[in-house]
């Protein structure tokens, strides 16, 4: 599967995107909205704003894939000309990222002054549970690459609930911020790992159980249990779980909850 960069886009362009909801109206833009409406024709009412271009795009993602969520692909789901999308994104390096902060922005993290539990380790619990579930309601997310993320609101408000949660734990400054980073490398890039599996056994029509039993031949006739003597040990204490998929949920828990137990030991050393 081919993987895809964010971050790609202009970067003024796509800051003035992705907070278009979130600051007031300037002259610069009310002149490019004027400039857009003359292009689209006088007395005309507008049928797309960017807003709905954005959904459209993610919906064909969610259905389709990713590469359906071309300009080309979009403009057909939207009955209107590629160069029409143009006037409200400009390239698809934009649109990736506004799908992508958009998504982030769906999860039901609480904001400042809305209602949490009290205890860090439970709020770090609501990110793990609304970041899977993102994950698994837009699997194509596993083929972008957030190495440069789109820095939008949704990225933000994530990065906010995060340190909030920590800050009250008693870890300096310097560790409240490793520590979230920490938490949301292993949370997001495990749920990605969940989401490729997804879309894997979607392609394929497989499920990982029965691609593993398909080369089951290879403990028979290949495996040497001299050279292999620790995986040898775990399989006669029946060490392993029946199917991969709980191996791998239980493989989630065990780390997130070791993650967080580090966490709270540091801080405690800290007091």
């Amino acid at each position: 599967m081919t993987v895809r960069r964010s971050g790609e886009g202009q970067p003024e362009r796509t800051l003035a995107l992705l907070w278009r909801n979130h600051r007031p109206p300037t002259p610069d833009t009310e002149q490019e909205q004027a400039r857009r409406e003359r292009r689209r024709g006088a007395g005309r009412r507008p049928s797309l704003d960017v807003d709905g271009v954005v959904l459209a795009a993610i919906r064909l993602a969610d259905e389709q894939g990713l590469g359906a969520a071309s300009m080309g692909g979009l403009a057909k789901e939207l009955s209107v000309g590629t160069m029409t999308l143009y006037t409200y994104i400009p390239s698809k390096d934009e649109l990736l990222d506004l799908m992508v902060d958009q998504v982030l922005g769906e999860r039901d993290l609480p904001g400042p002054g809305e209602p949490r539990p009290d205890d860090w380790r439970e709020q770090v619990e609501i990110y793990s549970v609304q970041t899977r579930a993102m994950f698994h309601r837009h699997p194509w997310l596993s083929q972008v690459s957030t190495i440069r993320p789109p820095i939008g609101p949704g990225m933000l408000a994530a990065r906010e609930y995060l340190l909030s949660a920590l800050l009250g734990t008693g870890l300096s400054p310097s560790d409240t911020n490793t520590a979230a980073l920490a938490i949301t490398t292993y949370v997001d890039s495990a749920a990605g790992l969940e989401a490729e599996s997804e879309l894997i056994e979607r392609a394929t029509g497989q499920s990982n159980d029965a691609w593993w039993y398909e080369r089951s031949d290879l403990w028979e006739t290949y495996f040497d249990v001299e050279r292999h003597p620790a995986m040898t040990t775990i399989w006669n204490a029946n060490g392993y779980q029946s199917s991969t998929r709980e191996a791998a949920a239980d493989s989630y828990r065990y780390g997130l909850d070791r993650l967080l137990d580090g966490i709270e030991s540091t801080a405690r050393e800290s007091l």
